[in-house]
């Protein structure tokens, strides 16, 4: 063992705060994941708890094993004391999206074609173990290219794009859940702000998360029989346990056939978390941690597959936010304790304890907080010339949460939606552009960003290359998609104003980059820039 080996401290007290943060964002993605099988498509929760549930934790024990031995590799290589190891969870937008779009509507269709309950129920899961395996294959593949991306988009596209998803879905959504229970969730974020962003120590360093946790649960528990916690109060669960061994099998094969109908789908959730693997290790490496990125990417692909070929339905990556982490103080060990708690828990059944009994109003505050560390380090890391290009970058979030609230049924009825959609006019629908520019919103964000910012630097040979491969990716719905569920598609098998989506966008796209080649060529192009926004 080196000496630098030696002198690397991988547990200190930031590594609690760390953990209780790790650890609570992945109970706040299982809980999304229950709650939408269980109580929007009635799916049996003892084939959520026994089945999904424990190879789904296995793949996050697995990825946070393989980031905590990489943070010690790196501590060894660099010398340094301070190596936070890189966040592994479970990916929310993917876990939400396939829940919705893929497993939920498989179960009500099997059921449907006169299916029993369990017998839907398992075949859907089966669909699900078998969607991981293709997104884990396709995961491992893309994960070789990932450093060449890194070296060519400009930090603009690589931050901005996870400033925007910290701003919109990060940061958004989980402040409804805190305002929908304000003195839960409020006192909640209170103490979350008071600890980690004004970085104020607790009495007796007591971790500021396990503190806002604690005190947000025992509120919702002591004021929520008085009717003082806004909504309907529910009782502590039982403690119950939902024992269920993540045991390696090739029960995805039964599900292969019918995830091919899926595929389309599933695709565009694996290539978003390969790119934001990308634009996390960039945002490590501002931070001070030089993780590689083939490393990085080609972990969460394999612990994907782990998943997969264990049981699980939601795929892992790289979270977003480590900087975040780093300034908790956090080293190595809150990622293995992380790791081992989530693995342990989903296979002894006490996660689901957890998710039932823990408020998400309480959960949510630790989201708000990474998604403000995120939005502060796009700014402050970039130039400043390019805060327009990380600017712009946020719009495409913006778009795919709009997307998210106005396609939830109980929001827009179905009937109105789709009217929505294909009513004419002078434009395109307003409804049917809205989901389009949030369908494949991270890539759409990355490339919005890199073009900017390279038009700001007068590259504009560059900035029109982006322009072309915005078009190409738009022509066939892998950003942009036409289709609410964001599938990808041939463009000329549509029909009526969907049709118009990838046509019209494609050929913008090009117009602009040909306007910008043309322009390239006059000598005010060559002028250097005044300022940032010029």
């Amino acid at each position: 063992m080196t000496d630098a080996r030696k002198k690397y401290r991988w547990f200190v007290l930031g590594d609690w705060n760390g953990f209780f943060g790790l650890m609570f964002d992945n109970l706040t993605v299982l809980s999304f994941l229950a709650g939408i099988l269980i109580f929007v498509f009635k799916f049996p929760a003892d084939i959520v708890y026994t089945r999904m549930f424990p190879g789904t934790a296995f793949g996050v024990l697995f990825g946070d094993l393989v980031y905590t031995w990489l943070a010690f590799r790196l501590a060894r290589r660099s010398g340094r004391q301070n190596v936070t190891a890189m966040p592994l969870g479970l990916d929310t937008p993917s876990t939400i999206g396939i829940a919705l779009v893929v497993l939920g509507p498989a179960f009500l269709g099997l059921k449907q074609e006169g299916m029993s309950e369990h017998d839907a129920a398992m075949m859907t899961w089966y669909i699900g173990m078998a969607t991981m395996v293709f997104i884990g294959i396709l995961k491992v593949v893309f994960s070789f290219l990932g450093q060449w991306v890194q070296k060519i988009v400009p930090q603009a596209g690589l931050l901005g794009s996870l400033a925007g998803i910290g701003l919109a879905l990060i940061g958004f959504i989980p402040l409804v859940d805190i305002f929908g229970m304000p003195l839960v969730g409020l006192v909640a974020l209170g103490l979350i702000f008071y600890s980690l962003v004004a970085g104020i120590s607790l009495p007796r360093g007591i971790p500021g998360v396990l503190a806002s946790v604690l005190l947000g649960t025992a509120l919702y528990y002591g004021l929520g029989p008085l009717g003082l916690v806004g909504g309907t109060y529910a009782a502590p669960p039982p403690m119950d346990l939902h024992f269920g061994l993540p045991i390696p099998s090739l029960d995805f094969v039964h599900g292969l056939v019918p995830a091919l109908k899926y595929l389309p789908l599933a695709i565009p959730f694996g290539l978003l978390t390969v790119v934001g693997g990308i634009n996390v290790t960039e945002s490590a490496r501002v931070a001070g941690d030089d993780y590689n990125t083939r490393d990085i990417l080609l972990t969460e692909a394999v612990a994907t597959l782990v998943a997969g070929v264990c049981g699980g339905v939601a795929q892992s990556t790289p979270y977003i936010g480590q900087p975040a982490y780093k300034r908790m103080g956090s080293r190595a060990g809150y990622t293995l304790l992380t790791g081992v708690f989530i693995g342990l828990g989903g296979i002894l059944g006490f996660v689901s304890f957890f998710v039932e009994l823990i408020p998400r109003a309480v959960l949510a505050p630790i989201l708000v907080f990474v998604a403000l560390d995120i939005m502060t380090q796009a700014f402050l890391a970039c130039p400043p010339r390019h805060a327009a290009a990380v600017g712009f970058a946020f719009f495409p979030t913006v778009a795919r949460l709009l997307s998210i609230k106005l396609g939830n049924p109980e929001v827009v009825p179905t009937e109105t939606f789709q009217h929505l959609m294909s009513a004419g006019g002078k434009s395109l629908p307003e409804m049917l552009t809205t989901i389009a520019l949030g369908n494949g919103f991270i890539v759409t964000a990355m490339l919005w960003g890199g073009f900017l910012a390279e038009l700001i630097d007068r590259k504009l040979r560059s900035s029109a290359t982006y322009l072309v491969i915005l078009a190409v990716l738009a022509f066939f719905g892998v950003i942009h998609s036409s289709s609410p569920d964001g599938a990808m598609y041939l463009p000329w098998t549509l029909e009526g104003l969907a049709r118009q989506i990838p046509y019209q966008f494609c050929g913008a796209y090009l117009a602009l980059a040909v306007m910008i080649l043309v322009l390239s060529l006059t000598k005010e192009s060559k002028l250097p820039a005044e300022g940032p926004l010029h």
